[in-house]
């Protein structure tokens, strides 16, 4: 190829190369303008939030509306996540401390479908920071002791949905809540406090009964706390239940463990299930079946807000959602 040509077409490459570099610095820009866009409309989502709450503040105090300070605990669990995310939709009650041990540090709202500036905290002395008035516990046994000593020295009320905590733990509880009040329940769901309620009721008329709970395959223990309340408020309202007839028990355990008053309970863990409940009465010529099923955790929610609200209400320790609801 002659020299002129070699030169012509190095020189056509390099004007490509050049137009090519204008294109990408052309598309550096853009991108530096949509980031600082985008930093923009952070900031102004972080106003109108405070805007938000400022309007709230100021028309709840225009009302005399006292807004709940609460906190929670176990945050970035699944029941604590809903449990954040209906303290902050709820008009009176304001989320203002967030504990996790797991995701401390973390931002709430990257957890959390929640619009707030809450950072996730490690430890219980969070909530006495924030001035939280009602904390929410969803963790384990062991975490709920220490949290309960924590919150009862302080004089904060506390809403726990364990399970697993024993009779001794109920004494220690009910003995270290002076200055405030803690209200414990199996079960937040309205729908699961009712069908208790009606076994309860149900059970001096019937010689025989059984419980079958029914959850899904990521739940350690067996038999639900639910469950073993059920068999407790059924045993306390009779004590006249027909024996077990079995004599041959052809494989180990098919008749269920025993509850209270001896009523059997059967634990069935399954992919697909949530929650469910069945209750069955018999006597002669007669059943009676009591069913309750939950397929969402947002079902809790409205039992948990109901308890934030009046926990105060009711000195001590409280078993039960069952006295929040008029039923005993």
């Amino acid at each position: 190829m002659p020299e002129p040509s070699r030169l012509r077409l190095r020189l056509c490459c390099l004007r490509r190369l050049r137009l090519r570099l204008c294109c990408l610095r052309r598309l550096r820009l853009r991108l530096c303008r949509l980031r600082r866009l985008r930093l923009r409309l952070c900031r102004l989502r972080r106003l109108r939030l405070r805007l938000c709450r400022l309007r709230r503040l100021r028309h709840q105090r225009l009302e005399g509306i006292l807004m709940q300070r609460v906190g929670v605990v176990g945050a970035a669990g699944r029941m604590g996540r809903a449990v954040c995310e209906a303290v902050a939709a709820d008009p009176t009650l304001d989320l203002v401390a967030a504990v996790d041990p797991m995701h401390a540090g973390s931002e709430l709202r990257r957890i959390a479908a929640v619009e707030s500036n809450l950072v996730l905290s490690a430890g219980p002395e969070a909530l006495s920071e924030a001035g939280v008035e009602v904390v929410v516990d969803f963790t384990v046994a062991a975490a709920v002791r220490a949290n309960l000593a924590f919150a009862a020295e302080h004089g904060i009320h506390a809403v726990v949905g364990t399970t697993g905590l024993s009779d001794d733990d109920l004494t220690r509880i009910a003995a270290s809540f002076t200055t405030s009040s803690c209200l414990i329940a199996a079960n937040f769901a309205i729908g699961a406090v009712l069908m208790m309620r009606f076994a309860e009721l149900a059970a001096p008329w019937f010689e025989t009964a059984e419980i079958i709970e029914l959850h899904h395959d990521a739940k350690v223990d067996a038999p639900s706390g639910t469950a073993r309340r059920t068999a407790e408020q059924m045993a306390a309202a009779s004590s006249d239940w027909a024996a077990d007839p079995t004599t041959d028990h052809v494989l180990g355990g098919t008749r269920g463990g025993e509850g209270a008053g001896g009523i059997p309970i059967h634990s069935v863990r399954l992919r697909g299930l949530f929650a469910h409940q069945e209750v069955l009465l018999g006597t002669a010529g007669q059943t009676l079946s009591i069913r309750h099923d939950t397929y969402d955790r947002t079902c809790y929610m409205p039992g948990v807000v109901l308890a934030v609200k009046r926990v105060a209400e009711r000195p001590g320790l409280t078993l039960g959602l069952e006295p929040l609801l008029d039923l005993g």
